[in-house]
């Protein structure tokens, strides 16, 4: 019987460090729920809700263009990998300020999402106030897609290569007129920076909407036009436009033949292209953030969705949300000095 009760004492004793292990794991246990309950999401609580219901990405643009296209496609596949419906809401008008402004003041849990582009940028330089601040009011996901900026003379022109309308530009002062879209675009501004960098006197005119831009080419309004190489396709194959170069790092892959700004002589740093996007309301944690960006890349990735993409003459790029964040802030800086040395008045 002593023996026996030995034994017994000997089971009922307990190790203190497992008495320490049990009270961290309960501890632990208690602040995850206190922090779910409180509605704070820890990162391991984020990442198992994500995402919990429809996620909707707000567009900036009209239905029909290529941003909407873009994020249709990409939407349609993102929904297959996270298992909810993802949709698309057209809020287009007042420079996209309306579409960011909504995100920007969103629930900050990844299922709102903005289409973000270089034109949020230009926002940046050009507006004198904005209901948000486009660097800390959202959180970069990734980069969707690049599409070229193109420049396209009449086919009557005299202007064989881009060199030779860039070479009469410098020896003809004030006789060589380009025109693009409205005051302040991407296209109109993309003009002012090749004015600027190739030291060309020329007269830059704006013209509301791209059908009324190539009418002006075509009519001898003017001599060259600056505008998306998407929508001027139809025209380049129709060969009522020629094309003479495009205006971002490297030749289109399905014209190798043109080539780019860069290529002139002094104009080597010359790289400007359009860009789409995905961003988050800024409050939005980090790992919802990731996850997000990981399945945009999966999705980019898909050779099916990048010859989709290419339709609409958009090259699938993604991105890591830091390399999004640097390229927002390179182009706040750079179109805010574009506007500026251009006298462009703020809206």
């Amino acid at each position: 019987a002593p023996c026996c009760k030995g034994q017994a004492k000997r089971h009922m004793m307990v190790h203190p460090n497992f008495l320490r292990d049990a009270h961290m794991l309960n501890r632990r246990h208690l602040i995850t729920a206190t922090l779910a309950s409180a509605g704070l999401p820890s990162m391991a609580w984020a990442q198992t809700a994500f995402p919990s219901k429809p996620l909707r990405i707000v567009v900036p643009f009209g239905a029909g263009g290529v941003a909407d296209l873009t994020a249709r496609a990409v939407a349609q596949q993102l929904s297959m990998n996270l298992g909810q419906p993802v949709v698309i809401d057209n809020r287009p008008g007042a420079g996209g300020i309306v579409a960011a402004e909504l995100v920007a003041k969103a629930e900050p849990d990844g299922h709102p999402l903005l289409l973000m582009s270089n034109g949020t940028a230009v926002s940046a330089g050009l507006f004198k106030s904005l209901p948000f601040n486009p660097r800390t009011d959202f959180a970069p996901v990734s980069l969707l897609g690049l599409f070229d900026i193109a420049i396209v003379v009449p086919e009557s022109s005299p202007h064989k290569s881009l060199a030779e309308l860039i070479a009469f530009g410098r020896a003809n002062p004030g006789q060589l007129n380009l025109g693009t879209i409205n005051i302040g675009s991407t296209q109109h501004l993309a003009a002012e920076l090749l004015r600027t960098q190739a030291n060309l006197i020329a007269q830059i005119i704006p013209y509301n909407g791209t059908p009324a831009v190539i009418n002006a080419l075509r009519g001898g309004q003017v001599d060259a036009v600056v505008e998306i190489l998407g929508p001027l396709k139809p025209q380049i194959n129709a060969k009522a436009v020629r094309l003479l170069g495009v205006m971002g790092a490297n030749r289109p892959k399905d014209q190798p033949q043109v080539p780019v700004v860069r290529e002139l002589p002094g104009l080597s740093n010359f790289n400007v292209s359009s860009w789409n996007a995905l961003a988050a309301p800024g409050k939005t944690p980090q790992a919802v953030v990731d996850r997000l960006s990981r399945e945009v890349a999966k999705t980019l990735a898909d050779p099916a969705m990048v010859q989709r993409l290419a339709g609409f003459n958009v090259q699938a790029q993604a991105s890591t949300p830091k390399q999004l964040s640097q390229l927002l802030d390179t182009d706040i800086k750079r179109w805010s000095e574009v506007i500026e040395k251009a006298g462009i008045p703020k809206q």
